[in-house]
């Protein structure tokens, strides 16, 4: 009788542990409260160069200039993406890559991103230039994430306090933004 309670709680540990793996892996890839994805997203559109114009402080780009990410459509319909920073102080390109998948539909901007297996992260597209795809603004799953991003280095200051703006009345710390530098040119 005992060793069945013992059993029985391993199995039981194992299976909390398991559930508390998944709820970690599904939190990872949530959404902000209060913050909704963009709809009508055309996926073909949102592919290719991305720079980042602004962001919030985190260890994966800390001390990053120049940072572009890429994404192109892989022949099994998930999204490749290659992140790319230069580090000045040790003159060196830093890159990662990973895969992209839409959690609900292309059309909606939502997606998991891992760079490490089986460990997807929120991509969450909040703010999108719908007309002509030349601004987004994308969030983690926690608010402790924003990116500001534009298709050239620069971004129209006007459409930079727009963006800045909205991401403070969803109670983002805008004023932890970190704006970007682009010097190394499209040929580093």
């Amino acid at each position: 009788m005992h060793l069945r309670f013992v059993r029985f709680s391993s199995l039981r540990a194992r299976g909390c542990l398991l559930l508390l793996c998944l709820l970690l892996l599904v939190g990872c890839t949530g959404i902000p409260k209060g913050v909704e994805p963009v709809q009508g997203l055309d996926a073909e559109r949102y592919l290719g160069t991305w720079y980042s114009i602004a962001r919030l402080d985190h260890s994966f780009e800390r001390r990053l200039t120049d940072v572009t990410a890429h994404y192109a459509l892989r022949e099994d319909g998930t999204v490749s993406v290659l992140n790319r920073g230069y580090h000045p102080d040790r003159e060196v390109w830093r890159e990662a890559q990973g895969v992209a998948r839409f959690i609900d539909s292309p059309t909606v901007g939502r997606l998991k991103v891992s760079f490490f297996g089986p460990f997807y992260g929120a991509y969450n597209i909040i703010a999108l230039d719908k007309d002509h795809y030349q601004y987004a603004m994308v969030t983690g799953p926690t608010r402790s994430y924003l990116w500001i991003l534009a298709r050239s280095p620069e971004l129209d200051p006007n459409v930079v306090r727009r963006l800045v703006t909205l991401a403070r009345e969803l109670d983002y710390d805008v004023d932890g933004l970190i704006y970007v530098t682009h010097t190394q040119g499209d040929d580093a």
